[in-house]
């Protein structure tokens, strides 16, 4: 079998759930798949992926995030209707209100119960693992 160069591989991206103001930071998606989402997006090239996740939550959220803790990482190649991704995503709190901007029509923190119903991909889940793993996040902070 000969291989293929350069190699053919998922997408990566990033994710921040940003506690603020007692909850969540969800953003309005602009574009298809539609729904609320964490902020995030792609890691571009020569970017690491916490500064990929600063850098995408700014952007969507206006929010300048600290504390970074890792969550996880997800691959389920069926993640993203679009293509096969693989997400790194972090826990962060920030303070202030965030704003939607770049491709988030809005942004909006929510509390734990009263999560919007139309939340895109697979971020329901992401965020069930969120609180299941927020109470020893203090031990996992990677970078402030």
């Amino acid at each position: 079998m000969g291989s293929i160069w350069p190699p053919v591989t998922p997408r990566l991206t990033v994710d921040a759930i940003i506690r603020s103001e007692g909850g969540i930071v969800l953003v309005r998606r602009k574009f298809p798949p539609l729904g609320w989402a964490l902020p995030g997006g792609f890691v571009e090239v020569g970017e690491t992926t916490e500064t990929a996740v600063c850098r995408e939550a700014f952007e969507e959220t206006g929010l300048q995030i600290r504390d970074l803790w890792l969550v996880g990482v997800y691959s389920d190649p069926m993640r993203d209707s679009r293509f096969h991704t693989v997400g790194v995503v972090y826990g962060a709190s920030a303070v202030g209100a965030p704003q939607g901007g770049d491709d988030a029509a809005e942004a909006i923190v929510f509390d734990r119960t009263n999560l919007p119903a139309d939340i895109a991909f697979d971020h329901r889940k992401i965020i069930e693992d969120y609180y299941r793993l927020e109470p020893i996040a203090k031990q996992l902070i990677i970078k402030t």
